[in-house]
């Protein structure tokens, strides 16, 4: 019987978290590990064209899936990856970064060795990574097991990247086999604060009256805590609500109380502004305000009347409770909002997409993304790339059950064609849905040939702007660096 190494253990710690394939791609420092990921019953090998379009896929697929794994080689391979796992480190998406290292017996020689800076030393690049990761390790046979179950948990808690350095040798090193399961996550809610944070929000709601008067912004880290089902039970009462773009299908928007995106002056519709800026008391749900996500900064939200949750504290105007879980604060609040008299509640008029453009006139921003979310169907999971893929479709409104995928705050262009391939993957079935300009799909165009080779379920939409369009309209419309290659994208 083969003897259980390392290696073994790191996969099956993988499959315990539910994740099904580790994207990457092969260096000679890692050949032996993934030799384990391939035979492994229940863990797939997805080798993508480059390693920081395998850093993009773990993303998609771990947004979709709820964690990730991609392995890359020492050196070259993972410092490719770096941006792609930056990204995850500021959109909160948890994805552990396994890297194949030189054995150590060949570190302990301090020799120049292939793929380093040649100076004998091998914690550079570990040391790069410090600031993008929440928990690090580079593995002995005496630390294996517990540092891999350590950074493992920690990653699955805090919804951020981690990072393994695996030496060739120690991935063969015998293990033993685990006999319990990854510690749980521990509810970090503590219950004398949360009361006192009740009863705070108590007052507040009591003072905005009937539930029509209060008004719910949820953002991006309601789903990245999984605290998506209390949200539910709060909006139940059909109070009027809305999401930032970054949130975009977190909730229904088919659902009562629904009135669309809000991302302050620049781009919410007037109801939109109301239901949110002038509320007599505003629960602000998992909300990060950047300047992509706000309208450069152009929310209009007033502390004294808001309830403001994090993912571990929550504040009441200026009263700040800690630690509280974000789905342990809505959850106390569900009953406050149902609680509140129901006077002067209507649904909110469904959001109204307008007339269709008359056959022949020239396609426009707004009629382009109409027509495309006319054409959305439930399960669908849409990748919209930053610039105008991504600012033109979140105002219109789509079907429920569509998943919707950007990134604007890394904003790091080209990364939705390769998550669409970890997006797709994860969700076997569903269909998806990429949304790209031309600038965008130059950078990671190669990863089409995964698509292909996987026959995933995919619509590709390129929005041909000949250019960096985005870029000319913020700056230099003629200038010669928001040019790009034409490529005949029919051909």
């Amino acid at each position: 019987m083969q003897n259980y190494t390392v290696a073994d253990h790191l996969v099956d710690r993988l499959a315990e978290l539910g994740i099904d394939r580790v994207f990457g791609v092969p260096g000679d420092y890692s050949l032996g590990l993934l030799d384990h990921i391939v035979h492994h019953p229940s863990v797939a090998w997805t080798g993508t064209t480059n390693e920081l379009n395998a850093g993009y896929a773990a993303d998609g697929y771990a947004r979709l899936r709820g964690m990730a794994a991609l392995c890359t080689t020492f050196g070259v391979g993972e410092l490719s990856a770096i941006n792609a796992v930056a990204g995850s480190y500021a959109e909160h998406v948890p994805v552990v970064h396994v890297v194949g290292a030189p054995a150590l017996v060949k570190q302990a020689q301090h020799r120049p060795v292939h793929h380093t800076l040649g100076d004998g030393e091998f914690g550079h690049f570990t040391a790069m990574h410090a600031d993008i990761t929440c928990a690090r390790a580079s593995l002995t046979e005496a630390n294996a097991v517990a540092e891999i179950d350590r950074v493992l948990t920690a990653v699955r808690d805090q919804r951020l990247p981690g990072y393994l350095v695996v030496p060739a040798d120690v991935a063969e090193a015998p293990a033993p086999r685990a006999t319990a399961p990854l510690v749980p996550g521990v509810d970090g809610t503590d219950p004398e604060v949360l009361a006192d944070f009740t009863d705070a929000a108590r007052r507040l709601l009591d003072r905005a009256g009937t539930r029509a008067e209060i008004g719910v912004l949820a953002g991006l880290l309601v789903h990245r805590f999984g605290a998506a089902g209390p949200l539910t039970d709060v909006l139940a009462a059909g109070v009027p609500h809305a999401v930032t773009p970054w949130a975009k299908s977190l909730v229904d928007e088919s659902a009562p109380g629904f009135t669309g995106t809000y991302s302050g002056a620049a781009g919410s519709t007037e109801a939109t502004r109301r239901a949110v800026e002038d509320a007599a008391a505003l629960i602000l749900a998992g909300v990060q305000f950047t300047d992509l996500n706000s309208g450069l900064f152009t929310q209009r939200i007033t502390r004294s009347r808001t309830i403001d949750l994090g993912p571990r504290m929550a504040c009441v105007g200026a009263a700040t409770f800690a630690p509280i879980e974000l789905a342990d604060a809505l959850a106390a609040l569900a009953p406050l909002v149902a609680d509140r008299p129901a006077a002067g509640l209507a649904d909110a008029p469904p959001l109204d997409p307008g007339p269709p453009a008359p056959a022949g006139d020239p396609l426009t921003q707004v009629t382009l993304w109409q027509e495309v979310a006319d054409h959305l169907r439930a399960g669908d999971i849409v990748l919209a790339d930053q610039g105008t893929s991504f600012y033109g479709m979140a105002p219109h409104p789509i079907p429920s059950g569509v998943t919707f995928v950007g990134q604007p705050l890394w904003a790091s262009i080209g990364y939705t064609l390769p998550a669409l391939v970890g997006a797709c993957t994860a969700a076997p079935g569903r269909r998806g849905v990429l949304l790209v300009g031309d600038g965008a799909a130059q950078m990671t165009v190669t990863e089409l040939s995964t698509v292909l080779r996987l026959g995933l379920n995919a619509v590709v939409l390129v929005v041909d702007n000949d250019g960096y369009t985005v870029e000319r309209a913020i700056h230099g419309p003629n200038e010669p660096y928001n040019d790009i290659a034409r490529w005949d994208w029919t051909a």
